[in-house]
Order: C-alpha cells, then structure tokens, then sequence
C-alpha cells in the first residue's frame, strides 16, 4: 500500500522531487567515476610492447618487503607486506647459465634498458614518448627487424626506430645526438628497425653491445632475461620451469628474481606504470571518499528541504492516523523510487565521466597512458547502491521529526517554524564541532603529506555537517547582527529580515552547501601552494650558490659539472631519488661533498655535514623524529634500485622541507637510479653567467640560471603538479556548486504561494525581489563568514603542522574570486526562479490547490 501511494505522489510532485533527483544523480556520477579510477588502479591493464614476442620475462624484484610475525593467545600470526621500489633493480648477468639449464628454454636474451635521450638543435626530438636505449643483440624480444642499414658493430653506431627516424627525418649515415646516462655522443645512424607490432608509448634506440654496457653503467647486470621456448613448449608450462629452477628447493643460488609471463610482463616494462597503480588507487579512494561525504552532507539537507515543503502534507496524514511508522515507510519509499531512478542516471552518465577523467589525468602526466582505463559493472553498481542507502538514510533521518511528534503538533507546525531546534540536532552539532575541533588539533601535529592530507579535507566536511546542523541558530545570531541596518533600508529588507528570522531552518539549509562550498574551494586551491611556498622557502633560503645550472632535458651530465670545477670554484651536484626505511618512503637527494657549505646551508642543528661520505647520511629534524635518530646513529634503509645499505647519521637539519629527508653523497645516489644526471648543479664563483654559459657551450639544453629564476622555475612545476590535485578535487566542488543552485531553486520555487500572498497585500513586483536578493546577500554574508573561518581554521592547522608556522599560503586576489563566484551563483539561482514564480498572476496563485 506504502509503495503504491509512494508512486502516486512521486508521479503527482515530479517537481518537488527534481531537486533530489538532481543532486542523487550528480552523487551517483561522481562516485562512479571515482569507482572507475580505483578499479583501475587495482585492476587496470599494462599491456607489454618492448616484450610481446618473449612469452616469459625474468626481471629482479621491484619491491622491499617487510614480514611480521605476532604471537597471540597460543597462535602464531604471520603478515607480509610489499611497497614498491622508485627506481629499476637489476639482476645478475651470471643467471643466464641457470636459465638456460632449465627444460624447454630455446634461448635466453639479456635485456639493457636505460636512459637514451635523442637530441635536436632546439632540445629533444620527440618529448610525447620517453626514449630508452637498447644492446642490438635484445632486438628480437619484440621484434625489431631492419628496413634499411645494417645493425650497430662499433661503438660509435645506432640504430633507431621507424617513428624516430620519420619525426628527425634520419636516414643511415646521418648523425644524432644522444643524451644518456653519461655525457651527450654524435652516433651515426647505421639502421632504421621496424617492430612487428606497433609501439605507441616508447622510443626505442639501438647501440652495440659493448656500447650499451658502458651506458646502462651497471657492469654484471642486466634488466631482465628474455626467455624463448623450445617448439612445441607452452608459455605456461615454460613459466612454471622456470620458477622451480629459481625459486624451487633444488634451486643452486637463492634469487628474488620474478617470472612473468602474458599481462605480467607490462609492469616489468613500464615501471612507471606499475607504480601508478597505487598513486591511482589512492587518488580514486581519496575522492571517492570525499565525494561520499560531500554527498551525504548535500543528499540529507536536499532531503530535508524537501520533507520541510511537504510539513503541511505530512501533518494531515499525521492528523488523519497515519502512524509514525507508515510516515517513515512512505519517504522511505519515494526517497528509493527517487535514488533508483537518479542512481541509475548518474551511475550510467559517470562512466565517460570516469573515462574523461582518465584522459586528462594521461595528459597531465599524473597517469602514464600505459596503464589503460578498465571499466566493469562494480563502480556503477557501487554507485547505485550507494545512491540507494543515501537516499533512504536521508529520508529517515529528515523525516525523523514529523514521523515522531504528536499530530497536532506536526499541524501546527505546518503553519509556523518552529522558534528553536531540537535539542537532539543541538547536541549532534555540538559534538560534530568537538569532533572537528580534535581532528584540526590532529592535523597541526601531522607532519607528513599522506598523513595529513585526508585528515584536511575530513576536517572541512565535519565542521560543514556541524553547521548543518546548527545552522538555524547560526541564521537567529546573523539576523541579530543585521537585523538593525535591514530594519533602515525600506520594505524589502524588512520583508528579509522578518523571513530570516521567521523562517531559520529554511534559511539554513541554504546556508550549509553555500558554507561548504567556501570552505572546500578554499582549502584545495590553498593546500598545495601553503606547502610549495614554505618548501619554496627554505629552499631559496639554503641555497648559498651564485648560479644554477639546470637542464631543458633528462639532466646535466657530470662531465658538465666536471668543466665547470676549478681551483676556487666549488660546484655541487644534485641528484635526487626515493629511498625506503621500512617500508615508509622518504625524498632523499645526493649532493657532492667537496666546498658542501659554500653552495648549500639545510640549517644543520646537530652534527656536521664535513663527514658526509658514501658511508654515511644527513637527515631532516622531521625523519630524525620519527625514526628516532641522532649523529652516530645507524640508519638501516633501502635505496631508490633496492639495494640495502646501512649509513652512520653525520648530521640534522631543519630545512627537510626544502631539501628532502635525507641526504647522501653524490657518487653513493648516482649508481642505483636510472637517471644519474644532475637535476641542478650548483656554482658558487666570481665567474659571470655568460662565461659559464660559454664553458657549457658543447652541452645542449643547458642553462646557467640566477637562483631567483631557477625558483620561478620550481614554481612553475609546482602549478603544474598542483593542477592534477585541483582537477581531482574539481569535480566534487562543481557537485558542490551544482546543490548550491539546486538547494536555492528549491527553497525558491516553493514559496510561489507567499510571494502571490505578499503581491496581494500590496508588495509590488520589485520589492518582493528586491527581498529575495536581500535575503540572498543575507545568506551569502554568513555562508562567506562560516566558509573562510573553516578554511582559515583547517589551513592554519595543516600550516603548522607540515611547515611549523602558522602561516597559510592565501592569495587576495584567489580568494576574491572564490566569494564572487559564490556570490554570482547565489544571486543567480535565487533570481531567476524568483521571477519565474512572479509571472504568474497572484490571484490564481493564491486561489489554486496546494
């Protein structure tokens, strides 16, 4: 019966249920396309291209691991975690004698990948793909066949591939410029090869053998092993041989080595994609997460406004014996006919919403494209789930008053709003604004990106659900504040000033989207430059050196940074990687020892940088906290290619921000990343900027660089990596403006019948717009107030905990355009329903059915 006449009111209010059909729907979309990014970060495809004719691929372990063993009420608990490396591990040359013992194995091909830059007068021939360089002999594990030349022999020979060769327009006997691991070479061309298949995502050269030793700068070890079956041998059966032999227990050497094989092989071609699986996954979780919350918040007060227009409807029910029961069955009902209808809409539009999100995070470079966009039934069907319990949940909880009140009670408050809130909404917002209140004092504390990120925006949520809550109050103590100077300026203001106070709850559920979406853009247009500036900082601040030089490509090369030394110049290289202590990830740079403090201050605490060797390490304040650190200590760690070492502390700086975590010797850093070229190189000297610039003149893409223009530089990179993180958080503020309209037009619409009341009473056409628009500003006055206290609130705490100053980065002119915007989308959605309501005539208004 519930059901039936829940179809027959939805079918009659198709009006008042578009308000919350419309914000389900937008719910629905965004969570699908979050779905979507986290399923494919756990289950996205990394198809191999450099592999697709070696059906089994020996590579070395790309992960630190870390076993733990708990021993609890007589039972034995055993876990096993795994994160993953930053840079590429290698394996022994040497394996290839056992690999080639095992059955069924036809051939086993050495694989060389490293860094292989081709050149052009301006800078790099094709900067859409990255390039990578290759010994000829491990042509065949995709296959690269010649078209013309003949392959590499010499040392200084190349070939390269067809889509190379097409862009630079080279034939065999021309010459190009290679970048490499070690100073840039003039090769000639000797051949162009074609793969048997194409491939889109890389740039592949040729060197000789010998030649692709020297560069790939790892003597006895290689990529990975190639591993071609014998005819009539099946890859399956080839993998699992080869496992045993490696790993099995008549396995005559202990090896980590992994065995891949079909879709596995992806990950150990493009480590870069491997590793976005989690940068995804997180990603996805985080705005889904998000997404979730805002949606809630947004779907109950849409709900809320609703059952608040249905009171007199609901009441007469109440007055005729329906019982509280059969109230809440009948919202229940329709909020689920609402969200199924709504779920499935969104659900079904967020799917290219997802797949357009994808594209632009590929194009941003946050996501390489390599790791291509997977799409099931689980994020629409998550999506629509979720949709349903929001909306159910929403209609319990709004409908919690009518469907418990006496009906006499409910009748009259059909007619009046009542003079003060409930004491249970009070007491829930109260405790909401405790809860937000800890979880700032938290977020002062944390003192880690990963950390305090989600506890940022969890904190704006919580302290926007308390205003939700408490925001008819909040709307009585505006009103107080205003009422005088509205009581001075004519009858339009005066009508706003009695609907404000009169109609509080109203009021405030416009009020909450308004605050939120303040308080959200705010705090995600702030977050990354409060952090970029103070790192910004105090590396502007450590930077001693007169000049710094940097590189339009993959580095400055030692050779470069060689030249430039001199008897009284000092010149520090800087290479930076990702290292392990743990399983927790630290930023960490190498930097040459020699003249440290001419060229570089951390703002050393403890300790001196005097004894930075290849055996030892400086870290910042905040990693000597937390892995509990001093000079002297031993620090047991993994670096950036996998390889355990275990360094003496020699010194504690302050300005970890600027400069990392820790920091090595150069030399240490540069022989287990796969890009060893300098990422800056600081000089300190009397020379001038033209006459090391002419020193540097046979370098391409290099540039000596004041240090003011190197940080405008570092800025720029900033924005750059700051845009994926507004792009992320962009949708679920445009959701958020989305129920601000939404919750405006609503409140709006519904008050056709009071304004045709007001027209009849004598209120001309102007002054009761001019009391919307007043009524509007009202509300935008409070919504700006409460919007920048939270913002400020959760910024200054992130402020002083990730830089310890309470000194949030807030840009004037940004923080202008944010209100306008606010303010822009208040007025409009309150105008242009109002006038629409105004068209009709009063008196067939007042005299047509409610």
């Amino acid at each position: 019966m519930m059901l039936r006449y829940a179809l027959q009111t939805v079918r009659a209010r198709k009006g008042g249920f578009l308000g919350a059909f419309f914000a389900l729907m937008c719910a629905a979309a965004l969570i699908t396309a979050c779905g979507t990014l986290l399923e494919t970060g756990l289950r996205g495809t990394i198809a191999t291209e450099r592999y697709a004719a070696t059906p089994v691929v020996v590579s070395a372990d790309q992960n630190v691991h870390q076993t733990t063993v708990k021993h609890k009420k007589g039972k034995t608990k055993v876990k096993h975690k795994a994160k993953p490396i930053a840079e590429r591990a290698w394996l022994p040359d040497d394996l290839a004698t056992e690999l080639r013992k095992v059955p069924g194995v036809h051939e086993v091909i050495p694989e060389l990948t490293f860094l292989a830059e081709p050149l052009a007068p301006g800078g790099a021939v094709d900067e859409d793909r990255p390039a990578y360089g290759h010994a000829w002999d491990s042509a065949a594990l995709t296959p690269y066949t010649l078209t013309t030349g003949t392959a590499p022999r010499a040392d200084g020979e190349l070939v390269v591939d067809r889509r190379l060769a097409e862009r630079a327009h080279l034939q065999p006997g021309d010459r190009l410029t290679v970048q490499s691991t070690q100073s840039p070479r003039t090769y000639r061309v000797t051949g162009i090869a074609a793969p048997a298949q194409e491939v889109r995502h890389q740039t592949a050269l040729f060197f000789s053998t010998a030649e692709a030793r020297r560069l790939a700068a790892h003597p006895g070890q290689v990529t990975a092993f190639g591993v071609l079956p014998a005819k009539g041998t099946d890859a399956a059966v080839l993998k699992r041989s080869v496992s045993m032999a490696l790993h099995g227990t008549e396995a005559p050497h202990a090896t980590t080595a992994q065995v891949s094989a079909g879709d596995g092989r992806g990950p150990v071609e493009f480590l870069d994609a491997a590793a976005a699986r989690t940068k995804l996954v997180s990603m996805g979780g985080a705005m889904g997460g998000t997404s979730l919350l805002v949606a809630v918040l947004v779907v109950v007060g849409t709900f809320a406004l609703s059952v608040q227009q249905r009171h007199r409807e609901l009441a007469l029910l109440r007055a005729i014996a329906a019982t509280p029961g059969q109230i809440r069955a009948l919202l229940g009902r329709e909020a689920l006919i609402v969200g199924a209808a709504a779920g499935t809409t969104g659900a079904l539009a967020g799917l290219p919403l997802g797949s357009w999100l994808h594209g632009r995070f590929v194009a941003m470079g946050a996501v390489p494209a390599t790791l291509q966009h997977t799409v099931s039934v689980f994020p629409p069907l998550a999506a629509l789930a979720a949709t349903l319990l929001g909306a159910w949940a929403a209609a319990r909880i709004s409908s919690r008053r009518i469907a418990r009140i006496r009906p006499a009670e409910a009748l009259a408050e059909a007619r009046a709003e009542r003079t003060r809130p409930a004491w249970g909404r009070i007491l829930a917002g109260l405790a909401l604004l405790v809860g937000s209140a800890v979880l700032v004092a938290v977020l002062s504390v944390l003192r880690t990106e990963p950390a305090s990120t989600p506890v940022t925006f969890l904190a704006v949520v919580v302290l926007a659900s308390s205003v939700a809550l408490l925001g008819p109050l909040l709307v009585r103590a505006a009103v107080a504040v205003l009422g005088g100077p509205l009581a001075l300026t004519g009858p339009s203001s005066r009508l706003a000033r009695a609907n404000l106070r009169g109609h509080a709850a109203r009021m405030a559920s416009v009020v909450t989207p308004l605050t939120l979406l303040i308080g959200m853009t705010c705090t995600v247009l702030f977050v990354q430059p409060t952090l970029g500036h103070a790192a910004r900082a105090q590396a502007r601040e450590g930077i001693r050196a007169d000049w710094v030089v940097a590189a339009q490509g993959p580095g400055v090369p030692a050779e470069a940074a060689r030249r430039l030394r001199t008897q009284h110049d000092t010149v520090t290289e800087v290479v930076r990687t990702t290292v392990r202590v743990g399983l927790d990830k630290y930023a960490a740079q190498g930097v040459t020892p020699g003249g440290l403090t001419r060229t570089w201050d951390p703002d050393v605490t403890a300790g001196s940088l005097k004894k930075l060797t290849e055996d030892t390490v400086a870290v910042s304040e905040l990693a000597a906290d937390q892995l509990h650190l001093k000079p002297g200590s031993p620090l047991k760690l993994t670096l950036g290619d996998g390889t355990p070492v275990t360094p003496t502390v020699v010194a504690v700086y302050a300005k970890g921000l600027g400069f990392g975590d820790l920091t090595f010797a150069h030399d240490l850093v540069a022989r287990h990343v796969d890009d060893p070229l300098a990422t800056s190189v600081l000089v300190s000297t009397d020379r001038t900027q033209t006459q090391l610039a002419t020193t540097l003149r046979e370098f391409p893409g290099i540039h000596v660089l004041a240090p003011a223009a190197a940080d405008s530089i570092q800025a720029a990179r900033q924005q750059a990596n700051a845009e994926v993180n507004y792009l992320a958080m962009g949708l679920v503020l445009a959701f958020t403006a989305i129920a601000v309209v939404n919750t405006l037009a609503m409140s709006v619409s519904e008050r056709v019948r009071e304004f045709a009341l007001l027209r009849l009473a004598g209120a001309t056409r102007r002054q009761v717009l001019g009391m919307l628009r007043t009524e509007a500003l009202s509300v935008l006055l409070l919504a700006i107030a409460l919007g920048s206290a939270i913002a400020l609130a959760v910024l200054t705490a992130f402020s002083v905990g990730m830089t310890g100053e309470a000194a949030p980065a807030v840009t004037p002119l940004v923080y202008v355009a944010v209100v306008a915007l606010a303010g822009l989308l208040a007025l409009v959605a309150t105008a242009l329903p109002g006038r629409v309501a105004l068209r009709v005539s009063p008196v067939t208004v007042a005299t047509a059915k409610e």
